[in-house]
């Protein structure tokens, strides 16, 4: 809820005049303003209003028509949302923006600006790439200068405009997930100019031929699981790690890489902070960091010597290319930008709606927001879903209230996009890291126990039935018993496993990889049977 006042003061002063672009509404209802008739005078007002403000209208809802503040509940709030959302588009316009203030006992009035144009549908080609590295490689870095096309002060300035919690500005390092947006049109990359402010990143959604999307993940070891979270959790097509030229490889550089290649993600490495050491130095982490490739199986790709053109024809699961960058001198950042323009989308997957919940979180005036990566399938506001499972294993009947995309409201959302998704019939404390949203037609069987084949990647013992490691799939992050066929694993071993969650079911399904891990031990596995009991 906003604290300052300024913009709903000032629409109360300038109020409703003919020929303006402002209008009060005390609320708006199904009932009576989308009826016969109603609808279509409310949105040739509503374009009325939009054309007035050369493009922007403002409706202060929650007044009377002599601009008295009259104040409705929250939940008549919400509803005068979807309707005005419903107007706007009949009209050819969007919601861009609401704010909120209390008024009386429970009571909100708002101010929301309207735009010409309908809200965007988004591009098929918009990629997803998860970040990693050890802490201070210079990971953020990189991503700030490469969403804003500026060079880094050498100190971390561009970092900035990802971290998102004060201490971690504070401190430098990042300890949860957080978000970049760039894209590209026929004149080559659309940068943020303020990546702090909302509105800019709309404007990126709304202005790029191709997005850009960076899961930015956490460099400190402590934060590992976090990590995990974002590489396993988010619908990604691409990895990019780096690897600071001063440091070279870590055992946190072999740990997100092996997590990585384990789930067969194509990736790019980036080698970080060139211009702070020898022609020397580089080459010697280069070298480093291709025999750590081809210990894994993998063939590293020179992006120096064969050309980011050949980078872009080759990068798979197999092969990864290696480029040098600098943030401060901005070296290499046009090869990058090149690759991100030109990579194909690989996270396709057309099949019914799913997206697993990542974050959810409450807005005044909308009500519960659930976000993640949309897994497959399409969803357009209106929409009805299911959401789970709950506590007790059951599935809630939601609807969509709308759909934002880095700030920017779109009428649907594909696979591979990171949205946030408005929920009408639940409340946010109900919802959980984990659950799915799913066509409310669907019929799904969340479970406890399934079988995997798995991979014991580091362990300084035996895998024995009993093993209580942490479960990562897509978003689950569960604690669960693992029982060996043959009732043992050993590091380097592949075999077979019964999983049990230990304290509630999830919506698993065969095909799904996960990783494992338990302090330092860790593995990747594949679901290959669920137990629906």
């Amino acid at each position: 809820m906003s604290a300052d006042r300024a913009p709903l003061e000032e629409a109360l002063e300038r109020g409703e005049q003919e020929g303006g672009h402002i209008e009060f509404k005390e609320r708006l209802s199904r009932d009576v303003h989308l009826s016969s008739g109603r609808m279509e005078s409310l949105a040739a007002q509503l374009r009325h209003r939009v054309l007035s403000g050369d493009g922007t209208a403002t409706y202060v809802v929650g007044v009377t028509d002599d601009g008295g503040i009259a104040g409705i509940p929250r939940e008549a709030f919400s509803e005068s949302m979807d309707v005005l959302s419903l107007l706007a588009e009949e009209a050819g316009a969007h919601i861009h923006d609401v704010e909120t203030w209390s008024a009386g006992d429970d009571g909100l009035v708002g101010v929301a600006t309207l735009k010409e144009g309908a809200m965007l549908e988004g591009d098929d080609d918009h990629i997803v790439v998860g970040t990693a590295g050890h802490v201070d490689h210079g990971k953020s870095t990189l991503v700030g200068s490469l969403v804003t096309g500026r060079s880094d002060d050498g100190e971390g300035e561009t970092r900035s405009f990802l971290d998102v919690q004060p201490h971690e500005v504070e401190r430098g390092l990042s300890a949860d997930l957080s978000y970049g947006v760039y894209g590209f049109d026929d004149d080559g990359p659309v940068h943020m100019d303020n990546p702090h402010r909302k509105a800019d990143r709309a404007r990126i959604v709304q202005e790029a031929d191709r997005l850009v999307s960076f899961v930015d993940t956490v460099g400190h070891e402590p934060w590992l699981r976090t990590t995990i979270r974002g590489l396993v959790g988010q619908r990604l097509d691409y990895g990019l790690i780096v690897v600071a030229a001063d440091d070279g490889p870590t055992r946190t550089t072999r740990e997100h890489l092996g997590i990585l290649l384990a789930m067969e993600l194509p990736t790019v490495v980036a080698l970080t902070k060139v211009d702070m050491v020898s022609d020397e130095r580089v080459s010697e982490v280069e070298r480093e960091v291709e025999r750590l490739l081809r210990d894994v199986g993998k063939t590293p790709l020179r992006v120096a010597r064969h050309g980011v053109e050949a980078a872009v024809e080759e990068i798979s699961d197999a092969v990864v290319p290696i480029l040098k960058t600098s943030a401060v001198t901005m070296e290499g950042l046009d090869r990058l930008d090149y690759l991100f323009e030109h990579l194909p989308k690989t996270a396709r997957d057309e099949g019914e709606f799913r997206m697993y919940i990542d974050r959810s979180y409450s807005v005044t005036g909308v009500g519960a927001v659930a976000s993640g990566t949309v897994n497959a399938g399409s969803v357009e506001a209106g929409d009805e879903l299911l959401v789970g499972p709950m506590a007790d294993g059951g599935f809630r009947e939601v609807e969509v209230r709308s759909i934002e995309m880095h700030y920017h409201r779109v009428d649907r959302a594909k696979a591979g996009r990171i949205v946030g998704i408005a929920l009408k019939g639940v409340r946010e404390p109900d919802l959980e890291r984990g659950m799915v949203l799913l066509p409310r037609d669907a019929d799904p069987t969340p479970v406890r126990r399934f079988e995997a084949d798995v991979m014991v990647l580091n362990h300084p013992t035996r895998i024995g039935s009993g093993y209580e490691p942490v479960v990562h799939l897509e978003t689950i992050s569960e604690a669960a018993v693992f029982r060996p066929e043959g009732g043992q694993l050993l590091p380097g071993d592949t075999g077979t496993t019964e999983v049990e969650f230990k304290f509630r079911p999830y919506l698993v399904e065969e095909g799904q990889r996960f990783v494992f891990r338990e302090g330092r031990s860790k593995g990747v596995g594949t679901v290959t049977h669920v137990y629906r009991e």
